[in-house]
């Protein structure tokens, strides 16, 4: 066969697919695997639906990362196109695992964020059995994304949350102490309490209260994960950018709590409430812009060759 018949016989089997991806027995298949999960992971998805449409917040990024997955691959929808499923009957393991782990951590010793991880691993365990190690270089970074997606367990957040207040506060106390000389105010602070000193008015901005939100660093991270694996290829570049998420999202929240203590200046409730929430959602968008510069900076520095396919 010729070349040109070669790539006629491609472009025809690509056309006959579904969003480039599923012939249509395969997304018949896909959608039967993805009920019978729907209808056994039920108690879970509805938990976390009410998390994250109470707190949207907080947790409402839970909503976008299985569009994120999808799209990394769709992304690589040409390489997976040349490949054959086999079954691979040792993926029975982690599938089987999978789902032991979400009974344990669900009737036995509940916890919502371990259930999450064991509906992750056995849609790994799933996707391997039926399709073989071959498809995992283009699926498993998909599939282990979707970890972003699930709310982390109270008593890990609080401890966190409690060690990025202190740091908000103190970044945010520097921030101001510069600028009220200038703006014609003074600040003071007492644990993670900022007074702000206008006028000889006294206003209290309780960073705990006024920083609920500093769990939106979770969605930055998870953002910041989508970059780092649409951005570039290398897994170092990945590593040391999902690294750097962490210190650009505590920057930034510093950032968002001394802009709250300059607007408690003019009105104290700005710093609370559906106000408060608008604000640290529009300050995502600089954190972006500040972690793309990074990004950026990092492709600059150091230059590899372009790789043939895909986001794996």
């Amino acid at each position: 066969m010729s070349r040109a018949q070669s790539a006629q016989t491609r472009s025809a089997a690509s056309r006959e697919r579904v969003l480039g991806i599923f012939t249509p027995a395969g997304l018949w298949m896909s959608g039967a695997i993805a009920l019978a999960m729907g209808l056994l992971f039920h108690r879970w998805l509805y938990q976390q639906n009410q998390f994250s449409s109470k707190h949207l917040e907080d947790w409402g990024h839970a909503y976008v990362i299985p569009l994120i997955s999808g799209y990394m691959v769709w992304l690589q929808r040409d390489a997976i196109q040349r490949l054959t499923p086999r079954a691979y009957w040792p993926g029975l393991l982690v599938l089987l695992l999978g789902l032991v782990c979400y009974a344990f951590f669900t009737l036995l010793l509940p916890n919502h964020m371990l259930s999450g991880g064991a509906i992750v691993l056995t849609i790994l365990g799933t996707v391997l059995t039926l399709l073989g190690p071959a498809y995992q270089r283009y699926l498993f970074l998909p599939i282990a994304y979707l970890v972003f997606a699930i709310t982390i367990s109270e008593q890990i957040m609080i401890e966190v949350t409690f060690r990025l207040q202190q740091i908000a506060s103190q970044g945010a106390y520097v921030v101001l102490s510069l600028a009220g000389p200038l703006m014609g105010f003074g600040v003071d602070i007492e644990g993670n309490t900022l007074e702000m000193i206008v006028g000889g008015e006294s206003r209290m901005m309780n960073v705990a209260e006024a920083c609920s939100g500093m769990r939106m660093v979770v969605a930055f991270v998870a953002l910041a994960g989508a970059v780092a694996l649409l951005g570039t290829r290398e897994w170092w570049k990945r590593f040391a950018l999902l690294l750097l998420a962490v210190p650009v999202a505590v920057f930034m929240n510093v950032v968002r709590v001394a802009v709250l203590g300059f607007v408690t200046l003019w009105d104290p409730n700005l710093a609370a409430g559906d106000a408060h929430t608008f604000i640290g959602t529009m300050l995502l968008f600089p954190a972006l812009g500040l972690y793309m510069l990074v990004v950026w900076a990092l492709n600059r520095i150091v230059q590899t060759a372009p790789a043939q396919e895909g986001v794996a």
